[in-house]
């Protein structure tokens, strides 16, 4: 009877081709148990795969499976008839009855659709009738050999990292249920698509076009003192690839060649040590793009893949490897978002939570270390502790201005952290190189306590040719901007993607044409600190308002970076307008107070470390409270009961709640670039397609739900579809500002020239 239960039929085929229930639940058990292998959890998850569709054994199941595949039958199932994922979970509870490894299985199965449950809730649900007759329904025709344990005795004693580390190895044993179940059912019900998973180059291939790009580069590079020592940079790399894997930092100031260096340690140390794959972590989806350039610049497309926001995908081409890829990162080299990579480790839902087998035995490259979020740093350090001490994971915290990330007591215990333990510095003197790489003079002001008006600061910024001045906000921009001469450009996340990367653009052939003689036009910047991190700019004057000392570093990171003039000039400034309450003036104080009495250079690298230990020490490092919602302290019913789904919607590191966003009307700096037209066309006539919709991220802009919901009581914007909002009033984006949130003073047309 066995034979004629099925998992699925496929009806592209002529009369429809089934695959039996009982080929499915082995396949998905064996790929999952080859997937946990590389963490020595093969049998659990083995178990979990063969338990996984128990449900599906039911009459009334198999009644629904034969009716969906025959649009002429008339459907004669219930609800009730068409779950399936309660038989298993419920089953592991009642025959390990008197251990709590049944809770294990019963997560894993019971989510594998519907993603993740808090415990209480899924306590409730296993005790609920439904389930219990959804497992008598099943066992009637399950076959006896589906409930083998095949000698595994399972021991939860086993668990890498004990009760502290539980939660991570649950959601890596889920991983690779869920991913081996897509892809077994994708294997059967879309050959075509599952033949796309074309195998990418191996890492050692990857790693032999990475060589030889760098010596192609150093083959071509002047003998410079900044040249000289990004050599040297890269070389301490390469010979700190073979230290054991843990944890590491790479301290380069900006534009000491991080970038490169860290993929170099990278590759090395995947080859001495046998990891499988890089991962590479970028802040901001702002400056992501520009390290896939330069990644694309050495490996073909189809060797990496991007996953963020903005990725983009053609029509057609939507199942390519990559774009497939991205779904469980099967792929050598990873250049994603820290949102992607943190919020995943804190996930619920199956899509988020199925590439997470591939981190095992990976590297992962944190770019921009210093801006880990402070609110939600306490369970990121956990989590990659976890990793390192358990899973191979080798972890490297590359940045400028290092975050003070070791362990320290206070009186306030939600101010205490639990740190790093080890971590390997990479370079043996990063006071020496800072010393050596040092191309900008910083000057504060004589008091750090009195602000400027706007005018004068405008004022003594118009006196230079070239010239950017960074502030924090917003309004602190076009306060700025407005009052500098005709031509000035502005940068704020009020600009759409694609606007901002024009500007970027336009903004490097600007400064070479003044540097090569070829322009004499003024250039003056005033940008938000979205400039600050990973965007590579040269400007020989910066301007900084007053802000956190690792900021102030990043500014200073845009000044001479070249080293073409002697020493560039950073002035710090107070502004009129305080940063709001929260990190940003928490950064702000702290750097007054580790400036306080200190006579010498304000970005001296021995003042980071008390810095970082000043602003952490004012923030809550886990203010969710995570890591109580991941405690598996407690007996009897309180064992093991995780807030899986909770925690997953406190671990936002953008706080999206009271945000929307909107499509604009960017028509590039002439007002003739029409694609935004055709992609907004293409929505109104096909709908939101995915490849459409990350499209149109390059032209949306996020904004409080707030002003969107008033933009759309005027008439300014309308809802296309459910969530999608698309600018329709001509006036709404400024060419220069981008969206007119408050009303801009004055006539805008006389702003566009």
């Amino acid at each position: 009877m066995t034979s004629t239960l099925i998992a699925r039929i496929r009806p592209d085929i002529s009369g429809g081709q089934a695959q039996l229930l009982i080929d499915h639940l082995e396949q998905v058990g064996q790929a999952a148990a080859d997937m946990a292998a590389p963490f020595a959890s093969a049998q659990w998850a083995r178990l979990a795969g063969r338990w996984h569709d128990l449900g599906k054994y039911r009459p009334g199941f198999q009644r629904y499976i034969r009716e969906i595949s025959d649009a002429h039958c008339e459907s004669s199932t219930t609800p009730r008839d068409k779950t399936h994922s309660a038989a298993g979970a419920l089953w592991a509870l009642n025959y390990f009855s008197h251990q709590h490894t049944g809770r294990v299985f019963a997560y894993l199965i019971a989510s594998h659709h519907a993603g993740l449950y808090d415990w209480d809730d899924l306590a409730a649900r296993m005790a609920g009738d439904d389930a219990r007759r959804e497992l008598a329904e099943a066992l009637e025709k399950a076959p006896p050999a589906l409930f083998s344990l095949d000698g595994f005795k399972p021991d939860l004693k086993m668990v890498p990292g004990g009760s502290a580390g539980f939660h991570l190895w649950l959601r890596l044993l889920f991983s690779t249920l869920v991913d081996a179940d897509f892809l077994d059912t994708e294997a059967f019900m879309n050959t075509e698509v599952a033949n796309r998973r074309a195998a990418f180059p191996t890492l050692l291939a990857l790693s032999t076009r990475f060589d030889a790009h760098m010596d192609q580069l150093a083959a071509g590079a002047s003998d410079t003192p900044i040249n000289r020592a990004r050599s040297e940079v890269l070389a301490q790399c390469r010979e700190a690839s073979t230290l054991a894997p843990g944890i590491f930092s790479l301290t380069v100031p900006t534009g000491g060649g991080k970038t490169l260096s860290s993929l170099a340690f990278a590759f090395d140390h995947a080859k001495v040590h046998g990891k499988r794959r890089i991962i590479y972590a970028i802040p901001y989806t702002s400056i992501i793009e520009q390290t896939a350039d330069v990644f694309g610049r050495i490996f073909s497309a189809d060797s990496f893949i991007e996953h963020h926001s903005n990725a983009e995908s053609e029509p057609g081409h939507e199942d390519h490897q990559t774009r497939l890829a991205c779904e469980n990162w099967d792929a050598p080299l990873i250049v994603t978002t820290n949102v992607q990579l943190f919020e995943s480790l804190f996930a619920a839902k199956t899509s988020r939570c199925r590439k997470l087998h591939s981190l095992v035995n990976s590297i992962i490259v944190l770019d921009e270390a210093q801006l880990l979020p402070a609110q939600f740093l306490q369970p990121i350090v956990d989590v990659l502790k976890l990793l390192t001490m358990h899973y191979g994971v080798t972890v490297v915290l590359c940045t400028a201005t290092q975050p003070a990330l070791g362990s320290r007591n206070s009186f306030d215990a939600t101010r205490g952290f639990a740190g790093f333990d080890h971590v390997t510095e990479i370079i043996a003197d990063p006071a020496a190189l800072y010393a050596r790489l040092k191309r900008a003079q910083v000057t504060l002001p004589a008091d750090l306590n009195t602000p400027r008006d706007w005018d004068s600061i405008a004022g003594e910024i118009a006196g230079h040719d070239s010239v950017l001045a960074i502030v924090s906000t917003k309004k602190s921009a076009y306060e700025l901007w407005s009052r500098l001469p005709a031509g000035a450009v502005h940068l704020s996340s009020l600009m759409c993607g694609q606007h901002r990367s024009n500007v970027i653009k336009t903004l490097r052939q600007q400064l070479a044409s003044k540097r090569d003689g070829g322009s004499d036009m003024p250039l003056r910047v005033v940008s938000t600190q979205l400039i600050e991190a990973g965007v590579d700019i040269d400007f020989p004057v910066v301007y900084r308002a007053l802000a956190g000392l690792d900021s102030i570093a990043q500014a200073a990171g845009r000044c001479n970076r070249e080293g073409r003039q002697a020493m560039g000039q950073v002035h710090v400034f107070v502004p009129p307008i305080q940063p709001p309450p929260g990190l940003l003036r928490k950064g702000t104080d702290c750097s007054k107070l580790v400036w306080h009495g200190h006579a010498g250079d304000p970005l001296d690298l021995t003042l980071f470390q008390p810095y970082f230990h000043q602003l952490y020490g004012s923030c809550d490092l886990d203010e969710k409270g995570i890591k109580a919602d991941l405690s598996t302290q407690g007996h009897g019913d309180h064992a093991l009961a995780l807030k899986l789904r909770t925690v997953s919607k406190k671990f936002k590191l953008i706080d999206d709640e009271d945000t929307a966003s909107i499509i604009v009307l960017y028509r590039g700096d002439t007002g003739d670039q029409q694609a935004i037209d055709g992609l907004l066309g293409m929505l109104r006539n096909e709908g939101p397609q995915r490849w459409l919709m990350r499209k149109l991220q390059r032209y949306t802009v996020t904004l409080y739900q707030r002003d969107v919901m008033r933009m759309l009581a005027d008439g300014d914007v309308a809802e296309l579809f459910p969530g999608i909002f698309v600018q329709v009033s001509d006036v709404l984006y400024h060419p220069i500002l981008g969206v007119n949130v408050d009303g801009l003073p004055g006539d805008p047309a006389q702003l566009i020239f």
